[in-house]
Parts: structure tokens; sequence; C-alpha cells
């Protein structure tokens, strides 16, 4: 079966996106395709390279780039929440005069026509958060 994981939900507030990355190891382990992973609303944060968790938590951007790098996952973040909470990629930096990018390897700012698609190729769409 085909999924798509869709994570509304900040990774200090919540523990949605944890779910969300337990839940995303269990399908592929079950051998069900990972279409596409959406960060949406607070979820963008977890595309924030610069986030660092206390040493005894999970750091859960860095899974999700291994989870991704072990199934060649796509891993799409929007554009407009991410800009608004200062996730940026180093196009969008220097479109708004800031000094650099700060999202992470692996992650990919694109709009909601890549969560548009992601619903209407996946069997089912499962959201974490909000």
């Amino acid at each position: 079966m085909k999924f798509s994981i869709v994570i509304q939900a900040s990774p200090s507030s919540s523990q949605s996106a944890a779910t969300a990355l337990r839940y995303a190891k269990t399908l592929l382990q079950q051998g069900h395709e990972l279409y596409r992973v959406f960060f949406y609303a607070d979820g963008v944060n977890l595309a924030n390279s610069l986030i660092a968790p206390p040493q005894d938590e999970t750091h859960l951007p860095k899974e999700w780039q291994t989870l991704a790098g072990e199934h060649d996952l796509d891993l799409v973040v929007c554009i407009a929440a991410a800009v608004k909470r200062g996730v940026l990629d180093d196009n969008e930096a220097k479109r708004y005069e800031k000094s650099g990018g700060n999202i992470a390897t692996g992650f990919e700012l694109s709009g909601l026509g890549q969560l548009a698609e992601a619903i209407a190729v996946s069997d089912r769409v499962v959201t974490f958060g909000a």
C-alpha cells in the first residue's frame, strides 16, 4: 500500500512528530511504500538544521534524514509555512535578505501542490498534529 504522511506539529511542543517517525518506520518495515512526507504548519520546524535538542532526547530532524537516506524518501517542507517560521533554503534566504539558509540536508522547500499530488497518488494519507 502507498502512504503519505503530513506532519503539522512542532517537535518541541507535541509527541506527534515523534509518533509520525515511529509510524513511518513501521510502515517501511512492513513493506509498504512511503511516497512522501509533507511538513506543514509548525511541523516545518523539523527541517530546521539549527535545532539542538538535549542529549537525552531524540534528534528528530536527524532521524528523518537517516530514514530518508535509507529509503530514498521525499521530505517536502511547505514553503509558505517554512518562511513564516524562519526555515529557509539558500534561495529564500537571499530573497528575504537573510544571512543564510538553515534547512536541514535532505529536506526540500516546495508548495502545496506537492501535498495535493501526494494525496492524489497515495492509497492513504495520515496526518499527525493539529
